[in-house]
């Protein structure tokens, strides 16, 4: 079962980037992201703010990213081996309090599909810069 697990972890992390990118639009997704903003960063220089850094995001494990502290249910998902594939994305980003019950993140979620595509595929554009 692990090794199953493994490979289709390694064929999501794989395919990740590409899926998103080949199904959204990141122009679109970077005007989207501006509701983002206020918690999270992108790109060169990205730190944590109220919530992490979001390069790499697209393929990572969830609840990885160093300095920042995250809800316990995150930690518990994480080690149930959460990846942030462009599917748990979409999920996650319909509703966020739903998809993680007991999570920190007060956002409500983006309703329009285009926008979480959209929006997968610009985060899909940073690549993890070790921060």
């Amino acid at each position: 079962m692990i090794v199953y697990r493994t490979v289709i972890t390694a064929t999501c992390l794989t395919l990740a980037p590409a899926f998103a990118s080949a199904e959204g639009d990141p122009e679109a997704g970077e005007k989207v992201f501006r509701k983002c903003k206020a918690c999270h960063a992108v790109g060169e220089g990205a730190e944590n703010k109220v919530g992490p850094m979001l390069n790499g995001i697209v393929g990572r494990q969830a609840a990885t990213v160093e300095g920042f502290g995250y809800s316990p249910v995150l930690i518990s998902l994480s080690e149930e081996g959460l990846v942030w594939t462009p599917e748990e994305l979409d999920a996650f980003l319909t509703k966020p309090r739903d998809y993680a019950k007991g999570i920190k993140m007060t956002f409500a979620g983006l309703r329009k599909e285009d926008d979480r595509t959209n929006i997968i595929a610009y985060l899909a554009t940073f690549e993890d810069t070790g921060s």
